[in-house]
């Protein structure tokens, strides 16, 4: 393998899915290389992750920055192909579903270099969700799927795709959260808001079907206000949920929004600020998909704010419930708050070791 790999990342969810693998081919000397599209270029959002994972400068930024799907996916083919056909790579690792992964998996098909897709075979069977779309045409033409769970080994096998491209190695994310949990543990980020341990909620929303839509909205604020006047809510701000709260003037309606009243707005922060936020909130509220699994590994309580989930098995088997509306958050709520919580059981090969698992499956292969 001395032809360089290449891990393409984009948003602050590869960052954390790329720094274990990273390490690894560092640590068994693989010759690699990061290419940074630039889909997330704010400095919390992208910089921070470099630093809390002590991960190189990125020796290739595409720097595409924001734009509509169409858009955004054209420019980062665009420039990628220029970077792959000058750097021919013996392949190319990509993760998760953004709009860089399957950016990456057209460019790479028709280049014919092999690819790696990390976190494949995740279905919420929503062609509405754009990440749905990625993921499922990524995984149609990627050569390695490496999967974190039994569940999506099945979806990709329903689907026609052979066994002997599939892999069930486990959730990367988990190698992250292992390796930065005791620092975060120690770092007890919550005292800086004036809060206790276990004492309060946290809270992401980000996804177009909940901030875009302004009764949608209102509904999941108004049972986030319930919780608020039982718990401090601390609210990690996405850039999307920001420009809609001021768009449809939502501070009108919820003044808390603001800040004060057992509610706590903040920028958004770096991996190891938040996870320290979320290993000791007593529960969590979110639409995120990596917070699920992170939920699930640490068994802390989460209520997802969604129509539906492409990780189920954190609702089968770990902590998480699914809230489709505001009557079930306010439900699910009053059980945790009366210690009805729900008990998880860790998925198979949720250790930590998946990278290893990974660069074993390709050094194999290759």
């Amino acid at each position: 393998m001395n032809i360089p790999i290449a891990l393409v990342v984009g948003a602050r969810p590869n960052f954390v899915k790329a720094s274990p693998l990273y390490r690894v081919m560092i640590e068994r000397k693989i010759p690699t290389l990061i290419i940074h599209t630039g889909q997330h270029y704010d400095y919390e959002l992208s910089k921070k992750f470099f630093e809390d994972f002590a991960l190189e400068k990125p020796e290739i930024d595409l720097g595409v920055g924001s734009g509509n799907h169409g858009e955004q996916t054209g420019k980062i083919m665009i420039e990628l192909e220029k970077v792959l056909m000058n750097i021919k790579p013996s392949l190319v690792a990509v993760f998760g579903d953004v709009n860089s992964t399957i950016a990456t998996a057209l460019v790479t098909s028709k280049l014919y270099i092999p690819l790696a897709h990390i976190e494949a075979g995740l279905r919420s069977f929503d062609r509405t969700m754009p990440e749905e779309i990625n993921r499922v045409l990524t995984d149609a033409v990627a050569d390695y799927l490496f999967t974190p769970s039994v569940d999506a080994d099945e979806n990709l096998k329903k689907e026609g795709v052979g066994e002997d491209k599939i892999f069930l190695v486990g959730n990367i994310m988990i190698d992250s959260l292992v390796e930065h949990l005791g620092i975060a543990r120690e770092r007890k980020y919550y005292k800086r808001f004036g809060v206790e341990k276990k004492k309060y909620w946290l809270l992401t929303l980000h996804r177009p079907s909940n901030v875009d839509i302004r009764d949608k909205f209102s509904d999941l604020l108004t049972a986030i206000d319930f919780i608020r006047k039982h718990r401090p809510v601390i609210f990690s701000v996405h850039p999307r949920a920001k420009k809609m709260i001021n768009e449809f003037k939502l501070t009108e309606d919820f003044p808390w929004l603001s800040g004060g009243d057992n509610f706590i707005p903040i920028i958004p922060v770096g991996y190891i600020d938040f996870l320290s936020l979320e290993y000791y909130a007593e529960a969590v509220l979110t639409d995120s998909g990596g917070m699920q699994e992170e939920t699930t590994y640490l068994n802390i309580p989460c209520l997802t704010l969604r129509e539906n989930t492409e990780r189920p098995i954190t609702i089968n088997l770990g902590t998480n419930t699914m809230c489709r509306i505001g009557e079930e958050i306010v439900r699910e709520a009053e059980n945790i708050f009366n210690g009805k919580c729900k008990k998880g059981k860790m998925p198979q090969l949720w250790d930590g070791h998946t990278s290893e698992r990974i660069i074993d499956i390709l050094l194999e292969k290759q």
